[in-house]
């Protein structure tokens, strides 16, 4: 493996990470409750329902992206050389 190791990069994309993990499973198991085929109810509870569901996916889904491209992008003082 030639990734920086915990101790080179820091430990500053933890908190994120399990946080947007965290997000993503609270996420997921409301969107799984909030099925309309399984338990009929107002249209206002379910699109609120759906709502707060895909919200917490997508914060869940930023967070853990930006946490990957932290350890994973290039090291500073690395630039891609320019076309042309």
């Amino acid at each position: 493996m030639s990734g920086t190791s915990c101790e080179e990069s820091g430990d500053a994309t933890a908190l994120p990470a399990a946080l947007g993990l965290c997000l993503l499973s609270v996420g997921g198991w409301l969107l799984t409750t909030a099925r309309p085929w399984r338990k009929p109810g107002t249209p206002l509870t379910l699109g609120l329902g759906w709502t707060v569901s895909c919200a917490l996916l997508l914060a869940g889904l930023v967070l853990l992206a930006r946490c990957v491209r932290a350890v994973h992008g290039a090291p500073e003082g690395v630039e891609e050389p320019a076309d042309g």
